[in-house]
């Protein structure tokens, strides 16, 4: 057979490219945390030598906080559709204690966690965390504010509500990874808590 019948392998696109190893390193950030991404991790996930990949990502810092900043908007925006159609402010809060502490975000708490330990050696990385904090309180603040105005919520401090909220849901989703305590424990921690920062009766968040 000659060389002129034979069908070359057609090159994939620069684009596409790009797009295969982004997807890949958020793959491999949610099966095995931000530390599994290297050259050779994502090489392998994609089909392609490490060199390659270093071709189109030529810094890895970047990309770790490229992935990281994906996975969290993904993320956020999938919260902001579960709590889009709730009429009540407190149904809102309600759904956002269920969805962040039901265990079924275990993924991406891992990621959470490897970025803040590996943000303590990358500007980079501390920045798109910093970055992706404001917008989660963003959300909560908005769910305070729309409470507080409808005249669910009250209190002297409601401002620091979404600061306080994402602590703690931060510190009991890393617990969590240890298995500390059980579910329904830490759901109920984190209920008493904001049912007496926005002025909720007891029970309410239960």
């Amino acid at each position: 057979m000659s060389s002129t019948g034979r069908k070359r392998n057609e090159r994939t696109a620069p684009a596409e490219r790009i797009a295969q190893i982004e997807a890949a390193a958020m793959q491999i950030a949610l099966s095995s945390g931000l530390t599994a991404l290297t050259l050779r991790s994502i090489g392998a996930e994609v089909g392609v030598t490490p060199a390659l990949v270093s071709h189109y990502q030529p810094s890895m810092e970047s990309l770790i906080a490229q992935t990281f900043t994906a996975i969290v908007r993904r993320e956020i925006a999938e919260v902001n559709e579960l709590l889009a159609p709730l009429p009540s402010a407190t149904g809102r809060l309600h759904v956002l204690i269920e969805t962040l502490l039901d265990g079924g975000r275990s993924d991406v708490t891992v990621v959470w966690v490897d970025a803040w330990s590996l943000g303590q050696r990358s500007d980079m990385l501390a920045a798109a965390v910093r970055e992706q904090m404001d917008a989660w309180e963003d959300l909560v603040s908005s769910v305070i504010a729309q409470g507080a105005a409808a005249g669910e919520f009250s209190g002297p401090a409601l401002d620091d509500v979404a600061w306080h909220v994402l602590g703690m849901v931060d510190g009991l989703n890393a617990q969590s990874l240890v298995r500390y305590r059980d579910a329904s424990a830490r759901r109920l921690l984190l209920g008493r808590a904001i049912e007496q920062s926005v002025g909720l009766p007891s029970g309410t968040l239960a």
